[in-house]
């Protein structure tokens, strides 16, 4: 897109605003227990699927879904309330749901040795499913790992920092993202950079891992821009949050005229000055446009939430909504371009 609207004359490359939203995934709030529920459903429902298909086989499967409905209905009641006993409640629901997934994963773990061994054979039309069955317990068995060990972590050693740890198994990929908004303090999902050119065009963007912040995405954004367009712009701006000294220097250094990064904290007297400067005032009122532009992507091409699946369909859908966005901007660029009045 970028270059289409470069041959049409409508992003020439030399204003350049960046900025960073989050966009959520498709999951629900992680608790403790409704993830350790996710994996009591997942790997019942691929051992049901492996009975299923090795008929005759020994392997007898139990639905747990409600005792773990029942679990989590008493930590939601004990979780209301703060008291000693409330906590024991709370901890005696979770060392019994924490049981009944650590069944579960020694049954799935002991029946993929077996069908390794053969010792369990599928039936010939049900060999698909089953092998299908298979490969979604290895892929899910180690994320179940992962979640018993945060959930006992949190609950009976009290470490709310947990190394490697997941919110979800069917989108491992989310962060926990905190951006400071009053109404939504935090997300789940993927931090996005958004590196915006001349009539609205969203020349590049970048998915980051983890809640990067946003003065490590300042260089790279220039550099994209530099090989998108074989030179760096004249003006570049963000907001404070993208601010060091550092990385205005750095963006000095490759060239660019007008770098308008407003400073943190306590100005000197200097600094003031300098930001109170024509040039820099009307640079940080362009750079204000990254605001709506975030909301349109957001509520007009749908990137509030990414609904496709895994990592990969994550920065698909991403990919398919700032496309979209581009094409509307384009156009609607390019309708203005025709009816400007040239007469003088």
């Amino acid at each position: 897109m970028t270059q289409k609207a470069k041959a049409l004359k409508l992003a020439p490359g030399r204003k350049l605003r960046v900025d960073t939203t989050a966009v959520e995934t498709n999951i629900h709030y992680p608790t403790d227990s409704a993830l350790l529920t996710d994996s009591l459903r997942v790997m019942t429902r691929a051992l049901k699927r492996i009975a299923a298909g090795c008929a005759g086989s020994s392997l007898k499967v139990v639905d747990h879904a409600r005792a773990a409905k029942y679990r989590v209905l008493e930590i939601c009641r004990a979780a209301k309330s703060f008291t000693e006993a409330s906590r024991d409640r709370l901890k005696d629901s979770y060392g019994k749901l924490l049981r009944l997934t650590r069944q579960v994963r020694r049954q799935a773990s002991k029946t993929l040795e077996e069908l390794k061994a053969q010792n369990l054979k599928a039936e010939a039309g049900n060999l698909l499913t089953v092998l299908v069955a298979e490969a979604q317990l290895r892929h899910y068995l180690p994320l179940v790992d992962k979640v018993i060990a945060q959930t006992q972590a949190r609950i009976f050693q009290e470490e709310t920092r947990h190394e490697g740890k997941i919110l979800s198994l069917f989108e491992e990929h989310s962060a926990i993202i905190r951006k400071g908004k009053p109404d939504k303090p935090t997300e789940f999902g993927r931090l996005v950079r958004l590196d915006e050119v001349e009539n609205g065009i969203i020349s590049g963007y970048d998915i980051a891992e983890g809640n990067l912040a946003d003065q490590h995405q300042w260089v790279p954004a220039l550099e994209h821009h530099r090989e998108i367009f074989g030179r760096v712009p004249r003006l570049a701006a963000a907001d404070r949050g993208f601010w060091s000294s550092a990385n205005e220097k750095a963006a000095v250094d490759m060239g660019i005229r007008r770098v308008v990064l407003p400073a943190t904290g306590r100005l000197s007297a200097k600094r003031a000055a300098h930001q109170k400067q024509r040039w820099f005032r009307q640079g940080q009122g362009w750079r204000a446009g990254c605001e709506p532009r975030i909301s349109t992507l957001k509520h007009q091409f749908g990137m509030k939430r990414a609904w496709y699946k895994g990592d990969a369909g994550f920065q698909r859908y991403v990919g398919w909504c700032i496309i979209a966005q581009d094409l509307v901007a384009i156009a609607r660029s390019g309708r203005k371009a025709q009816n400007k009045c040239r007469s003088g």
